[in-house]
């Protein structure tokens, strides 16, 4: 699918500096296209700031994309609203900096698209010539627009249209409400087009133009930057961005069956219709036939019964539910990273058996949503670099959990921290070199296999294991517990 997608930014005609920024490229693995708008809000120093984080956020956590893909768009957000406030707090400059972002992730194979959205940029969805606005505007204005109160006009020239009430930034507890991101997943055919923007074009370009730009037949990049001159045109007041795509596959066409035609015989014999139809020679009877009205009573008596018997079984129903009220159980649905995600695929489906683990590949800490699986007889894990694993903040589970059937499973030089049980083995498979646990209460526990009906005598010995000192360090040394 090659030239289906495009993204553009402008710095507009009234502004000095360009707070926007965009994504409008393929994800790391190749399968999905990713759009994303991200706007600095206007106003507050450090804007484009905060737009460079969540992008730069975004493409790291969507390099490898798997699973349920709209829990992992609103996780990749949530990731990204903790690193803007987390910068805030170093440096005071930045206090009052946030941002809003639509972000699109589409599957041009499945022919579908997911969407995570917060705040007033938007996303459209153009079919059959019809121009659909996706995502809802997180303001005041925009709510009297998409509830109706306002036409798009007034709603254009609205004193408080940019005024939001949701943004990335403020508050360091989101993923705590489950409506701060909007989301939602659509079917995205041959033909369609999706369309990701800041307020900067739709604050001046009406719907209608819009439509006319990408109903033409210029290439999907003549098409964003044709959206680009009409904002500027119309004044340029806010920096402009659009991020385009295209399902360019082939649409299905589905041919017409033309109906039979019956013909008809040709005669010579002119047939008068006015005339009356001729009887038998000799005197006839036509006997003329009574309706009976039986069959139809019979039927709606049927009838009546049926709806009878529904209330009562409804009824009983109703009174089994009072008597014995239904339980609702609320399951907690965890959300995988990118990171964990695709280490656990690399280990699945090693061939060999060393895996190498670059602090190039994983630069920030791997988050652990979940216990990373080890189910082979024998691995090396090898860590160049600073490679460190940590424990989610609502995970409370292991780290590593080793099989029953590991035989020699080797751990070089990688940390752990604030993990409760770090790594889950059996019998002696586990080896360690240089391994670093921080703030972990029982770094390893081991489970023995004992044939039953059989005595068992022999001691655990608990210098299996060394402490090392760190280099440059005095006071990092951790111990083992085994239990």
């Amino acid at each position: 699918m090659a030239n289906n997608f495009f993204g553009i930014t402008d710095i507009g005609r009234q502004r000095d500096n360009n707070e926007d920024t965009f994504i409008a490229q393929k994800s790391g693995d190749g399968n999905f296209i990713i759009a994303c708008v991200i706007d600095g809000v206007g106003g507050y120093v450090g804007g484009e700031v905060a737009a460079d984080i969540a992008r730069e956020c975004i493409l790291e956590q969507l390099s490898y994309i798997a699973g349920d893909v709209v829990p992992l768009l609103v996780n990749t957000i949530n990731i990204a609203n903790q690193k803007i406030y987390d910068k805030k707090k170093t440096d005071k400059q930045l206090e009052n900096m946030a941002c809003v972002l639509t972000l699109a992730v589409i599957d041009i194979q499945n022919n579908q698209f997911y969407y995570a959205h917060v705040g007033d940029t938007r996303l459209y969805l153009l079919r059959d010539h019809t121009l659909i606005k996706i995502s809802k505007d997180h303001s005041f204005v925009g709510f009297l627009e998409d509830s109706g109160r306002l036409t798009e006009e007034a709603a254009m020239d609205h004193p408080k249209r940019n005024e939001i009430n949701k943004a990335l930034g403020f508050n360091p507890e989101i993923s705590k409400d489950p409506d701060f991101v909007e989301t939602g997943h659509s079917p995205f055919l041959p033909g369609d087009i999706l369309l990701v923007c800041s307020d900067g074009l739709t604050d001046l370009v009406d719907k209608s133009l819009i439509t006319a730009i990408l109903t033409g037949s210029d290439s999907i990049e003549e098409k964003g930057k044709r959206l680009i001159d009409a904002a500027n045109s119309k004044g340029g007041k806010d920096n402009v961005t659009v991020a385009l795509v295209q399902n360019d596959k082939a649409p299905r066409q589905h041919s017409a069956t033309r109906p039979g035609t019956a013909v008809a015989k040709v005669t010579d014999e002119i047939v008068d219709p006015l005339a009356q139809p001729k009887l038998p020679d000799g005197p006839a009877t036509i006997p003329v036939r009574q309706k009976s009205n039986r069959g139809s009573m019979i039927v709606l008596f049927i009838l009546l019964a049926l709806a009878l018997a529904g209330f009562l079984w409804q009824f009983w129903l109703n009174y089994q539910l009072k008597q014995n009220p239904v339980k609702t159980y609320v399951t907690h649905v965890k959300v995988k990273n990118a990171q964990e995600i695709k280490l656990q695929d690399t280990i699945n489906k090693l061939k060999g058996k060393t895996l190498i683990l670059s602090a190039a590949d994983y630069p920030e800490p791997i988050v652990l949503t979940d216990s990373l699986h080890i189910d082979g007889d024998s691995l090396y894990i090898k860590a160049k670099g600073n490679i460190l694993f940590k424990r989610d903040s609502l995970y409370h589970g292991p780290a590593l959990t080793l099989a029953a059937t590991c035989k020699f499973i080797v751990l070089d030089s990688v940390a752990f921290e604030g993990f409760k049980i770090t790594i889950t083995t059996h019998n002696d498979a586990l080896v360690l070199k240089h391994v670093v646990f921080n703030n972990c209460e029982a770094p390893v526990q081991t489970s023995y296999s004992f044939p039953a009906n059989k005595q068992v005598s022999g001691r655990l010995f608990g210098g299996m294991f060394k402490i090392d000192s760190l280099p440059g360090s005095k006071n990092q040394e951790s111990g083992i517990k085994k239990k």
